[in-house]
């Protein structure tokens, strides 16, 4: 394919896929809160007020706040009537009701007609040195010829697209042309197995997926297409796959399969937007729950890009010219709403993240920041974790004066981790941010910023509530925990416009999953702390999802994964601190009593976890015992393997409800020798 009949600029950025290589504060005067763009169109009473008087506002007067916002800050086609109708005792959650526009004109389009050559993707590919930067006009033509061939190829308005590719232009362009033509994506992360993929697209009943030949991360290669080959084997929905390609290696294409870059240099670049309505579907995001169904969380078009668009703004302190640097892969909602939609809402230039922190070394994450001179760095503890091992010289040895805020995302980070990034990274000088948000909530609504001007910062917590975020705790019984240092079950008691708005095509499962614990209030899944000052420190998760190095996992998916090894009648797994992931997965297996060679089984274990779900989803460790600790009714104490295992052994707690108490022993007993093979063995 010649690359110059796209375009010079949608040619180069093809040409790249194929290379392999202190605080500025926030003040809430009025001179500032004019000056912006987002909160020009607030009250002046609460423009003239503090931080804690505009939060009052945001929660008191949802309408009065959000409307203005919404009317200002995003570009409509018509205009909203009702800002916002919600009921969290029905899971009905509505905003700015009778609204149309098109979100890829919000993020593509407007810019284009204000300022076409601003950068607006800086791909960081594989290897260092060989970034591709992407104009907003480029970008725009690119989404265009790509709408454009999806539709020539039968996607129309309410279809679903699966997207399986890496960080990439390409990956973002694709997002944006189906919100151009109505279409409906969900982005599966591109370390998930064929069969996780293919769940995934048969619940969605996806008609495209797009893909590239092969992924490059660290040095390696992922043979992408050759997954989605075996997945889509089980997919009826799916009538084409659209392939582009990464690299130069030739891969077998079937029936199905489609050339992308062929076909979109075939098409114009301009492509009619449809205009959607603000509760018309835009993505589809899977998450993992509790059952061990993974579950696509519905996210809407006018309230998610308005949130997204805002937290981007304020928590970060982002300005017109700042580099954006979040290096969340887009699979996960952090690369949704602040690698692709907030960023590009708000006309900044936002950098797309290929690698890993330690490829080709540890220090890629600061070469690339002193290379591309980034204002801002959101990205997760767990990698803070790793690269804190290697020391401060791989940080040292580069130039990080243009980092402002550095920011957390994906889990609690740890004291440790906070005072290094604070202190080496930012020289003690960056704002951090540790953020505390969901899949399901759409985007940040715990942090630090935004806040009055030079307000404390506690090391490793959230602290401060997001506009219009309510937050609340509850005790066991149901009722709401009030005043200082105190803890419970957190919660959120209304409506904001970011929120998912249900679970596709079990909307019974969403109030169940979200609603039904405390009625009236939106549950988080997570327990957190309120201190004496009102600040909220997030504990961890309060039910059978782990948090492996920022990614939500379901116990039971992993159970799921290893119940059809004939030789494993029962397994229970739980999660466990760990060192640089945060948590890691446990597995304790009851194996049959003709297994000879118990080794054997825990290595094929590992294998269906990695080919069923993912890589990272593998059990760090596998212990095999007699029996489980059960209930007289049957139900496994995943609390007690977890006091075992974490060196509470001796606080069982209330272990009157097991079916036999002497089951606590024997799984002592063979956890210690399991642990004394491997203090042998290391």
């Amino acid at each position: 394919m010649a690359a110059r009949s796209l375009g010079s600029g949608v040619g180069r950025l093809l040409r790249g896929l194929h290379g392999h290589s202190g605080q500025s504060g926030w003040l809430l005067s009025l001179s500032r809160w004019t000056t912006t763009r987002f909160l020009g169109s607030v009250p002046a009473a609460a423009q003239l007020g503090s931080y804690p008087a505009l939060s009052a506002q945001a929660a008191q007067e949802p309408a009065a706040f959000w409307g203005p916002l919404a009317r200002d800050t995003l570009v409509w086609d018509t205009p909203y009537h009702t800002v916002w109708d919600c009921d969290f005792r029905t899971g009905k959650i509505g905003w700015f009701l009778g609204g149309q526009l098109n979100v890829s004109v919000n993020c593509l389009d407007q810019h284009v007609q204000k300022s076409p050559d601003t950068i607006a993707l800086i791909w960081e590919r594989d290897e260092p040195g060989t970034e591709v930067r992407i104009t907003y006009r480029e970008l725009l033509e690119t989404t265009c010829r790509l709408a454009n061939t999806l539709k020539r190829h039968g996607v129309h308005r309410g279809d679903r697209v699966a997207i399986y590719m890496p960080v990439s232009p390409l990956a973002v362009a694709a997002m944006l042309a189906c919100a151009r033509i109505g279409a409906i994506h969900t982005v599966v992360f591109a370390g998930f197995s064929a069969e996780s993929l293919a769940g995934r697209i048969n619940d969605a009943k996806c008609k495209v997926v797009i893909t590239f030949n092969q992924g490059l991360r660290g040095g390696r290669v992922v043979e992408l297409k050759k997954i989605v080959d075996e997945a889509v084997k089980n997919c009826p929905t799916v009538q084409h796959v659209l392939v582009a390609h990464r690299t130069d290696t030739k891969v077998p294409m079937g029936n199905l399969d489609i050339p992308l870059e062929q076909e979109m240099a075939n098409e114009a670049p301009v492509c009619t937007p449809e205009s959607m309505n603000s509760e018309d579907m835009l993505f589809m995001l899977y998450t993992s729950g509790s059952t061990g169904t993974p579950k696509g969380l519905v996210h809407t078009q006018a309230g998610y890009l308005l949130y997204a668009a805002m937290t981007h703004k304020l928590v970060f302190d982002y300005h017109p010219g700042d580099v954006f640097g979040c290096v969340a892969d887009i699979g996960w909602i952090t690369g949704h709403s602040y690698v692709v939609y907030g960023p590009l809402c708000n006309g900044a230039t936002t950098v797309l993240f290929e690698s890993t922190p330690v490829y080709p070394d540890a220090g890629r994450y600061w070469e690339t920041v002193q290379r591309l001179k980034i204002n801002q760095f959101y990205g997760a503890p767990t990698a803070v974790r790793l690269l804190l091992k290697f020391g401060d010289a791989w940080v040292k040895k580069y130039d990080r004066s243009s980092l402002r805020t550095l920011g957390s995302v994906g889990e609690p980070i740890n004291h440790e981790a906070w005072e290094w990034l604070h202190k080496v990274v930012g020289d003690g000088r960056c704002t951090l941010v540790d953020t505390w948000w969901q899949t399901e909530t759409g985007g940040i609504c715990i942090a630090p910023r935004p806040s009055e001007d030079g307000a404390e910062i506690l090391p490793g917590m959230a602290m401060r509530p997001f506009f219009g975020i309510v937050p609340a705790l509850m005790d066991e019984k149901g009722n709401v925990v009030e005043g200082g240092d105190v803890s419970g079950a957190l919660c959120i008691s209304q409506a904001w416009p970011g929120m998912a708005r249900t679970i596709y095509g079990d909307h019974q499962r969403f109030v169940d999953a979200y609603f039904r614990t405390y009625p009236g209030y939106y549950f988080t899944g997570d327990g957190a702390h309120r201190t004496e000052g009102g600040y909220y420190q997030i504990t961890g998760r309060m039910d059978d999802v782990i948090n492996i190095s920022g990614h939500r996992l379901g116990t039971a998916e992993i159970e799921d994964a290893m119940a059809d090894h004939p030789a494993v009648p029962e397994t229970a797994v739980i999660g466990y601190p760990h060192d640089i992931k945060g948590e890691a997965a446990f597995a304790f297996i009851v194996l049959k009593d003709d297994v000879r060679d118990a080794n054997v089984v825990v290595n094929e274990l590992k294998l269906a976890v990695a080919t069923k779900i993912a890589k990272y989803a593998v059990p760090d460790q596998i212990l095999v015992v007699k029996r489980l600790p059960k209930t007289r009714s049957g139900k496994v104490m995943r609390r007690l393997l977890r006091k075992i295992i974490t060196s509470r052994g001796q606080d069982l707690g209330d272990t009157t409800t097991l079916e036999d108490p002497s089951v606590i022993t024997e799984i002592m007993s063979a956890f210690r020798e399991y642990e004394e093979q491997r203090a042998a063995t290391n």
